[in-house]
């Protein structure tokens, strides 16, 4: 199978992970970056994972680029910032496993994308993929000015017959008001092939109150295929070109749930990585599953590469 290019657009923020003055962890994570991680890992051969944004060129820069090359990640469209640092978030979990975040973000380098003096190039870039990928963060971070050149360039390259991929994990925190999310969601759905959403997120953005209205609303704004993500009643797939039934794939459930963070950019990647490799809706959504199974018993968004590899080895070694 030939080499497929894909370009996941996003931030990548330092991660701190435990109770404030208390004991915790360091590490990074954002969620597209995570779903770069995952792809890669779970992309077998034939993907050529890069990774799109700003860092800076201080140490953490330095060392969260270096652990991204060594998880498979093409870094040559990583653009450096002198001026910028990553961002900070702080991870809190309760007993459950549910999680609570505190972010220092509104100056990193990532917010810089679209007018950084490399960015040309980058563009250029970037009609050699295949496939481009981003989610509602990676719009909701820019200004807006950018973000519409950012609009303009997907419409550019989705008319090239680019694949697009998007991930709406709305945060609300992140836009002005509900009215301006939409507004932005909208452009992006119109130029969507594979929307992937949670119905919680549709739920608080839109008001749907069922997967069907959820799906109706999508093919309205133009998604040709869209995956609804269910937490423990699994996943929803409907091609929504045509006339198809709705596709149930359900999920195991998972004792202990340790921490949930990045659990959806997991089953993205998962997704994604069947998909690419061209396995059917079902075992791609499997394939989804499995490794958010293992990313929630685990904490902080990038779990050890031993936790996943047996579910990516199953994955390949079946069909």
């Amino acid at each position: 199978m030939q080499m497929r290019k894909i370009a996941l657009i996003g931030e990548c923020m330092v991660e701190l992970n435990g109770i404030p003055f208390g004991a915790m962890t360091q590490s990074y994570g954002g969620d597209v970056l995570n779903s770069a991680v995952y792809l890669a890992r779970a992309g077998g051969n034939i993907l050529d994972v890069h990774f799109v944004t700003v860092m800076g060129t201080d140490p953490l820069s330095e060392g969260m680029i270096s652990r991204w090359r060594q998880e498979g990640i093409n870094t040559s469209l990583v653009l450096r910032d002198n001026a910028h640092q990553p961002g900070l978030y702080l991870i809190q979990l309760d007993e459950k496993g549910e999680r609570t975040f505190l972010y220092w973000r509104n100056n990193s380098a990532a917010r810089y994308l679209w007018r950084h003096p490399d960015y040309p190039f980058l563009r250029q870039q970037l009609q050699n993929m295949d496939v481009l990928y981003l989610s509602g963060i990676s719009l909701a971070i820019l200004p807006e000015h950018d973000r519409q050149l950012l609009l303009i360039d997907l419409k550019q390259l989705a008319a090239e017959g680019k694949l697009i991929f998007f991930d709406s994990n709305y945060r609300p925190a992140l836009w002005e008001n509900e009215t301006q999310a939409r507004e932005w969601y909208q452009q992006m759905y119109a130029i969507t092939d594979i929307a992937l959403v949670t119905d919680d997120d549709e739920a608080r953005l839109w008001g749907d109150s069922s997967i069907e209205e959820s799906f109706n609303r999508l093919k309205s704004m133009g998604v040709k295929q869209a995956i609804i993500k269910a937490g423990e009643r699994g996943c929803f797939y409907r091609d929504l070109s045509g006339c198809d039934a709705t596709q149930h794939i359900e999920t195991q459930p998972v004792t202990p749930v340790v921490d949930t963070t990045s659990a959806g950019d997991a089953f993205n990647a998962g997704f994604i990585a069947g998909q690419l490799n061209g396995k059917s809706i079902y075992d791609s959504a499997l394939m989804g599953h499995q490794l958010a199974r293992v990313v929630i018993q685990h904490k902080g968004a990038i779990v050890p590469q031993t936790a996943t590899q047996p579910v990516t080895a199953r994955f390949f070694n079946s069909n």
